[in-house]
């Protein structure tokens, strides 16, 4: 299952769209068979048998039920115009990512100072070298936790010390509850 930095980034993609995937259920099942191969294997990824993605794809069976439907169309658009996904996070690797959220943020801070966690509303431009690391690690299958801990590091360095010139003794930065997170490149 997914994590919710995992699902910013997805949804971020498909911001990024220029065309929109097919509508109509043959057309999904159609364009799922040019980029899978087989109906097996279609069916594999759906959850339904070749039969059914068959029934779809001749038009015999209109109404898929909603759970199908839904699954139908992420697969269609996880794998819909990935040479834009590639172009747009290359150009978001030399420009940087803006990071909204609204979560917990907890941090290890020098003797004297507060460092009780406390929900916040942020929108923070983090540098290309955050975005460039996060969508390796995404490549590279990192778990939400590894992904939350360069997003944190790149919100201590810009938000919390403002690139060194205060907060200095603040060690560490954790994302512990996301309410939500949205990314923009």
């Amino acid at each position: 299952m997914a994590g919710e930095i995992e699902d910013a980034i997805e949804r971020a993609d498909r911001e990024n769209f220029t065309r929109q995937p097919p509508k109509t259920l043959q057309g999904r099942i159609n364009y799922l068979l040019r980029q899978l191969g087989s109906a097996k294997a279609v069916a594999a990824e759906l959850g339904v048998t070749a039969d059914s993605v068959n029934r779809y794809r001749r038009g015999a069976r209109k109404h898929p039920p909603k759970d199908i439907a839904s699954k139908i169309d992420d697969a269609v658009r996880q794998r819909w115009q990935p040479q834009v996904r590639k172009r747009r996070q290359r150009e978001a690797a030399t420009t940087g990512i803006t990071v909204e959220t609204r979560a917990r943020f907890g941090y290890t801070a020098p003797v004297g100072t507060t460092d009780d966690g406390r929900f916040r509303r942020l929108t923070v431009r983090l540098p290309a070298t955050y975005a460039q690391r996060l969508f390796d690690a995404r490549e590279t299958g990192a778990s939400d936790q590894e992904m939350r801990g360069i997003i944190a590091e790149g919100f201590k360095e810009v938000y919390f010390q403002d690139g060194g010139s205060r907060a200095t003794g603040l060690s560490e930065v954790a994302i512990n509850d996301i309410d939500y997170l949205d990314l923009d490149y």
